[in-house]
């Protein structure tokens, strides 16, 4: 397939990495059907028009705020780190969260971000450092490299680093702490400007917009007396109402409705106590709200 020529929406995601698999996963839920075969470096939804490029992350800003590519999913802290910021950031996807920090090593007692001042600094992310230390006044030495940077205190060719911290982990294994923060990202779905409100992309976002939305929520099923249903309207009402229906059984109803999957259980404990029967939680894989 030459790529300058297809009519397809050409749609960027990590080629490797933290954020690839997510990023496969949540396409394949929004109901986009392609297959990524090993050193492929695209390939054909076959039923939607989009031909995904797999690409470095941290090329994807660039690619899109540029137009070679339409669409891409990558992190904001790549987005700030490339100074993307003519792409539209359409939605963010709630993964890959993480922070960007300064570290230093466990016994830094010095509190104060001058006490860095004419130090040496290794990251790999030499823009968003460089910004952030003179905002703050501070001059110091970046040194840029790719990869991991821990070592180049342990090497004490370093005084301290800028990194993405997670969990926290790396730092701890290798005797480091977070000295301060320089902000907090997360993975991204962006377009060029010239694709924001093409029809395709639009359909694109609500239906990953529909995965998003159903991660949070499940469908709850249960029976109630008729005496009991204005109660069990308050416990559930629902993301606008819920939905009844009356049984056979006289004087009975059927309810379904969507609960927050971080309050399923406390509901069910609730509807339990005021008679509700027959309680059952469904998954929701995608919907539209």
């Amino acid at each position: 397939m030459n790529l300058s020529e297809t009519e397809r929406i050409k749609f960027a995601i990590p080629s490797k990495g933290r954020l690839m698999e997510p990023t496969i996963e949540l396409l394949k839920k929004a109901g986009f059907k392609f297959r990524a075969q090993g050193r492929n470096l695209y390939a054909t939804c076959t039923n939607y028009d989009i031909v995904f490029i797999f690409i470095r992350a941290d090329d994807i800003p660039v690619l899109v705020q540029t137009g070679v590519v339409d669409l891409g999913i990558t992190g904001s802290d790549l987005i700030a780190e490339r100074r993307a910021s003519d792409v539209v950031q359409l939605l963010s996807l709630g993964y890959g969260q993480c922070r960007l920090c300064v570290a230093v090593k466990d016994e830094w007692n010095d509190s104060s971000l001058q006490s860095l001042k004419g130090m040496n600094i290794a990251t790999s992310f030499p823009v968003m450092t460089h910004d952030y230390f003179k905002r703050s006044g501070v001059d110091v030495h970046c040194i840029e490299m790719n990869g991991s940077v821990e070592i180049m205190i342990a090497l004490n060719l370093a005084h301290a680093i800028v990194d993405i911290v997670e969990t926290g982990d790396s730092l701890r294994d290798n005797n480091l702490k977070v000295f301060s923060e320089i902000g907090s990202y997360e993975t991204t779905l962006i377009s060029s400007r010239k694709m924001e409100n093409d029809e395709r992309v639009v359909r694109i976002r609500r239906r990953i917009e529909g995965v998003l939305v159903a991660n949070q929520y499940s469908m709850l099923e249960y029976n109630i007396h008729e005496s009991r249903l204005k109660e069990a309207e308050k416990i559930t009402p629902g993301f606008e109402s819920p939905t009844i229906s009356k049984l056979d059984l006289k004087e009975w109803f059927s309810i379904k409705v969507m609960v927050k999957k971080t309050e399923v259980v406390q509901v069910m404990d609730r509807l339990e106590a005021i008679g509700a029967n027959a309680i059952i939680e469904t998954e929701i894989v995608n919907c539209r709200l």
